[in-house]
């Protein structure tokens, strides 16, 4: 493998409605810049990919100067990287055999559109049932609502998993928005679900698929990711 970089497919929402509350969402700015630039300094190729394709929504309130940190600040100085999720690929244009690994950033959105979304749950059972490395950080667990694993199953079923908590989504006064709790539903899947303080990083591997908890746990999560890649 010395000679071809890991390829790596992240994707994020194309969604930016809060429910009925007249405000944004989309995906979470730290949620993709930390493990984007753990993907490139580990010198991956790194492919966007979102639904409808172009510029995701980006959540305004990851935006807030309270919620920046080291990689959204280089993000922001990267003229490179901001050209490139500017341009996401078409989910539908994508084979899930072009890549190594596969990580779903968070953010609100992709509880509405990529849980719902046929091509994201076919990439994912695909990857799973390839035994390729999957990580999902924050919400995006929650996109695991309807896949399957190869024997017809939930995905998560009697595997470890960890996402957003409730008292999470309390803290964040979003609980009656979304359209489902992570927590719940991967618990109700058949899931394992542990997890670690709120707001603290927290991430589990189990075989291929590792799941981080908050935005605490993006960095983390990916690093697990390039570790399952070695």
């Amino acid at each position: 493998m010395a000679n071809t970089p890991t390829r790596i497919l992240m994707v994020l929402t194309s969604h930016d409605r809060l429910g009925d509350t007249g405000r944004k969402t989309g995906f979470w700015l730290e949620e993709f810049a930390a493990p984007y630039y753990v993907f490139k300094d580990a010198g991956a190729e790194v492919t966007l990919a979102s639904p409808e394709g172009g510029q995701p929504p980006l959540d305004p309130k990851s935006d807030d100067e309270s919620a920046q940190t080291d990689a959204t600040r280089r993000f922001k100085a990267d003229a490179d990287a901001q050209q490139q999720l500017a341009t996401t690929v078409p989910l539908a244009s994508v084979r899930a055999g072009d890549f190594d690994a596969v990580f779903y950033p968070g953010g609100h959105g992709p509880l509405w559109d990529l849980a719902e979304d046929a091509q994201s749950i076919a990439l994912i059972e695909k990857t799973f049932a390839a035994k390729k490395p999957l990580a999902l950080v924050c919400h995006a667990p929650g996109v695991l609502r309807h896949a399957k694993a190869p024997d017809g199953q939930p995905l998560v079923k009697g595997r470890k998993v960890t996402g957003f908590t409730n008292s999470e989504e309390e803290g964040v006064q979003l609980t009656k928005v979304v359209p489902f709790l992570v927590e719940d539903m991967l618990k109700a899947n058949g899931g394992e679900y542990a997890k670690g303080a709120d707001w603290a990083p927290f991430v589990l591997t189990d075989g291929m698929l590792v799941t981080g908890q908050n935005p605490a746990s993006s960095e983390g999560a990916a690093e697990a990711l390039l570790g399952l890649l070695k």
